[in-house]
């Protein structure tokens, strides 16, 4: 029988597994609602979904490099205890490797596609991981950067994974001078490479902002605008690469470092596990306290 997009609704809605995968599932059982909720269940689908209502804002960070190709990714998890885990360092060297060759334009898509080249999609491989380790594991975010044969990837993970950074830098073949910059990047965490690529609105806020301190600090209001502009590379120094004094050597700018050996930087992506995430709280005592009572 036809599969309609309102059986796949009802199916996920029971469930929560996956578009793709209740969409298998009708089509195996032949639309039957109740077999197609077995056929989840058996193949440990149905128990992975249960799991998707947990937070899990601990995991790692990966980078895979193809040839010109590399790719930075986020896999969350719920303990850091299943990082260490050898089905969870091959799952993030699985994602690496299709994320590079395929290029996925989104998350949605790299999903629903077939694992390199097997009959499963992303998204069910993740589920029976999920099955077999008994955590919630999700590919929260990834970041696929091409390179010429002239330009050189900087390629750093920290903490074991903990921060991750992939960074580009043209003008340049020597990968040490970009891991050079990709580390920095690690430990100042910045938000932009230059000056340009801050908007004129953040600009101008951050100007109002330095106007009314000066003010109110009581400073003439002739000698307020020449404050705010000195103050302003402040800003700028906290906030893009650029301008930050390089970790290795302090007395230099990173441009520097990077203008001496004749390149610049092109882009850069910093990913650090669970930020902007919801951290799960836990009272050790309490949950002690709430096994003793039941």
């Amino acid at each position: 029988m036809a599969i309609t997009a309102k059986m796949v609704k009802e199916l996920r809605e029971q469930t929560g597994a996956g578009m793709m995968d209740c969409k298998k599932a009708l089509t195996e059982t032949n639309g039957d609602m109740e077999k197609a909720v077995d056929y989840l269940r058996e193949n440990g689908i149905a128990k992975a979904a249960k799991k998707a209502g947990r937070i899990a804002a601990e995991g790692s960070t990966y980078i895979t490099t193809e040839g010109n190709t590399a790719v930075l990714i986020e896999v969350n998890c719920e303990t850091d205890f299943v990082t260490k885990n050898d089905q969870f360092k091959q799952l993030l060297e699985d994602l690496g490797k299709h994320l590079v060759s395929q290029k996925p334009a989104d998350l949605e898509t790299a999903l629903s596609q077939k694992l390199n080249g097997s009959d499963e999609t992303v998204e069910t491989y993740i589920n029976a991981i999920v099955a077999k380790i008994g955590e919630k594991i999700s590919l929260r975010r990834f970041a696929i950067v091409d390179k010429t044969d002239n330009d050189a990837f900087g390629a750093y993970l920290h903490m074991g994974g903990r921060i991750g950074v992939l960074a580009l830098l043209e003008g340049t073949t020597d990968e040490a001078v970009a891991k050079d910059v990709a580390m920095h990047i690690a430990a100042v965490n910045p938000r932009y490479v230059s000056r340009d690529e801050v908007s004129s609105e953040e600009v101008d806020r951050e100007r109002e902002v330095l106007k009314a301190q000066a003010l109110n600090e009581g400073k003439p209001e002739k000698i307020v605008e020449k404050m705010v502009e000195g103050r302003l590379g402040k800003f700028f120094e906290d906030i893009c690469l650029l301008e930050q004094s390089f970790v290795k050597d302090p007395d230099m700018k990173v441009k520097q470092f990077v203008s001496d050996k004749g390149a610049t930087v092109k882009s850069f992506v910093r990913y650090e596990v669970g930020e902007g995430m919801e951290k799960r709280e836990e009272n050790f005592a309490e949950e002690v306290m709430s096994q003793i009572k039941k």
